[in-house]
């Protein structure tokens, strides 16, 4: 029993107005002046007003991903358009200056169509739409793909892409993740290294186990990033002082973290300790089992 106004009231009591309230079923069963009564009266008025935010929230995010689905749609037609005009303008004879005017044509479209569809992601991931859909799987196979899929950037720049897996058994090798999306997440990452990289540099993707997360690490030979920014490169459309001078948008690492954190892993960030140069490196934890 305890004591409320005076007057005393059982633990069950109360106990079964939180459980109800959980499960949606209470229902204000006094109405004289008691002061249990008085209770029951406050928290209904509280469920009542939880569940009209709750409805509210709810409307505000199926009008996200009405937006979010009509902006896809509408946008995707123009700029393929635009991108498609852009190419036969440039087949045309065209004099230096015109076809300088063109080939800038062509990078700014395929800019904000990179932009677009990053932002269409982002929300689609924030508003529930986009889901991740993680098993249990190997995570050697991830890192073929990193590599697979930044090689021609790196032979560019003519940066050494290594791959390091340690000695052990496979399953020791295997975490719980969405192939897919975590693909575009660490190649985000990937492709960040090779971007900031100087020519001739090294990029190194390596795998470790540990007890609960299998850790895929990106090491660079760039310029590094400060201590004081490491907190903010997650954030949306943050750039740091070393990047700014180079082509991106600032939502890739953003991205990375939202598609790692909703598959129960984390991702850390650091400086380069294994080099003579300057560096960086991301490492992205992935959980060993559901």
């Amino acid at each position: 029993m305890i004591w409320f106004g005076g007057r005393r009231f059982s633990y069950r009591r109360l106990n079964d107005m939180i459980d109800s309230a959980l499960d949606g079923s209470f229902m204000e069963k006094r109405y004289d002046e008691s002061e249990l009564s008085k209770l029951e009266a406050k928290w209904q008025r509280f469920l009542n007003a939880s569940l009209l935010s709750r409805r509210r929230i709810e409307e505000e995010r199926n009008s996200i991903k009405e937006l979010v689905t009509d902006i896809s749609h509408q946008t995707k037609t123009p700029l393929s358009n635009i991108l498609l005009y852009t190419q036969l303008l440039e087949e045309q004879p065209l004099n230096d200056e015109s076809r300088a005017l063109a080939e800038e044509i062509r990078n700014q479209s395929e800019k904000l169509s990179f932009l677009l569809q990053s932002l269409v992601k982002i929300s689609r991931l924030e508003s529930g739409i986009l889901t991740v859909a993680p098993v249990r799987q190997d995570v050697s196979v991830l890192i073929e793909k990193l590599a697979e899929q930044a090689d021609a950037k790196a032979r560019a720049k003519k940066i050494i892409l290594r791959t390091v897996f340690p000695d052990v058994q496979e399953e020791h090798l295997q975490a719980v993740f969405d192939l897919k999306w975590t693909l575009e997440a660490v190649g985000n990452i990937v492709d960040n290294a090779v971007k900031y990289s100087p020519e001739s540099s090294v990029i190194t993707i390596a795998l470790q186990p540990y007890e609960m997360f299998v850790c895929v690490a990106v090491t660079d030979e760039g310029g590094g990033i400060p201590e004081e920014e490491r907190a903010r490169i997650f954030n949306r459309f943050y750039r740091g002082e070393n990047a700014r001078q180079e082509e991106g948008i600032g939502v890739g690492l953003y991205l990375a973290r939202e598609i790692v954190n909703a598959q129960g892993g984390y991702i850390k960030v650091g400086a380069n300790q294994d080099s003579s140069r300057t560096g960086a490196v991301f490492q992205v934890y992935l959980p060993r089992s559901l």
